[in-house]
């Protein structure tokens, strides 16, 4: 159990599961089904175990959100659905965060994203993003080769992508700078290490250590030797000892205030890979919210 003092969050320390089943960002049958085989797998009891207070009301069903006709607009698919239910996300992550408490956002494709950080800048709008994934989901309208919005997201969020439709986002207020993007592959993990790497990407958005951090983790940045079961697995990904040492590194800075785990799609393997896949996230998550090795 940590005992890190956090700059931000009220004791007792009270995290917010929100569950959010949803699929709409990409086409893979799915992933929807990832968050409730987190929560079934006792992600909240391995919580509560490290000292965390947790709150979990049920996943988000999104039922009142639907739309009779949502054609594409451009390339963009489902877009008002992906839209109508980030902006819920939103509001959801931004009513925990004013209540002091840490969301933790299980998905769910990774467009949810665009609600999470959203709504985590509305309580702390000078709050930074340390953005995990194998791809670097900044696709506009005019890049984007699938229409698929999942890959989307960051250009959403730093009003790189103008669609009506999703001008509720944080990116009109540009609280993250349009050009001062700082981005790491495999390659300078491989020359630098990891730990040098994360103290790279810290030192661009935070040099500091003084704001409050939005840690989003897409189970893909991953190699899928490690975490199999996910929608868009890239070989040469981040070992389970690189992809623990974020979150543990996060942690430690006792700044994080959001928490995204998203791409955990149960559909997508034999069930072994499936447990393996579900046991890392539950993993990943325990890491970022203070379990050690020792």
């Amino acid at each position: 159990m940590s005992t890190l003092t956090h700059k931000f969050l009220p004791s007792p320390k009270t995290i917010a599961i929100v569950g959010c089943p949803f699929s709409g960002g990409q086409p893979k049958l799915g992933v929807d089904k990832g968050p409730i085989h987190l929560v079934e797998a006792g992600l909240i009891n391995q919580l509560e175990e490290i000292g965390w207070k947790v709150d979990f009301d049920g996943h988000h069903q999104f039922e009142e959100i639907h739309t009779a006709s949502d054609p594409p607009i451009g390339k963009l698919k489902n877009p008002r659905l992906v839209s109508r239910v980030c902006s819920s996300v939103a509001k959801v992550v931004g009513e925990h965060t004013r209540n002091g408490q840490l969301p933790v956002t299980l998905g769910g494709d990774h467009s949810l994203a665009m609600g999470t950080v959203s709504g985590t800048l509305d309580s702390y709008p000078e709050a930074c993003v340390i953005w995990v994934d194998a791809h670097a989901d900044i696709n506009t309208s005019e890049t984007t080769d699938s229409g698929n919005i999942h890959g989307m997201p960051v250009a959403f969020l730093l009003g790189l992508e103008k669609t009506p439709e999703f001008s509720w986002t944080a990116g009109e207020k540009r609280i993250l700078k349009e050009n001062n993007i700082q981005a790491f592959s495999m390659h300078e993990v491989d020359k630098y290490g990891i730990g040098k790497v994360v103290e790279m990407a810290l030192d661009h958005v935070n040099p500091n250590r003084d704001l409050p951090i939005h840690l989003s983790f897409d189970v893909d940045a991953l190699d899928p030797s490690v975490a199999p079961s996910t929608g868009t697995p890239v070989r040469g990904g981040l070992t389970f000892r690189e992809g623990h040492y974020i979150c543990e590194a996060i942690h430690e800075t006792g700044l994080l205030v959001a928490l995204d785990l998203m791409e955990v799609n149960p559909s997508l393997a034999d069930p072994e890979s499936v447990r393996q896949t579900v046991a890392v996230g539950c993993s990943l998550v325990r890491s970022a919210l203070g379990e050690t090795l020792l």
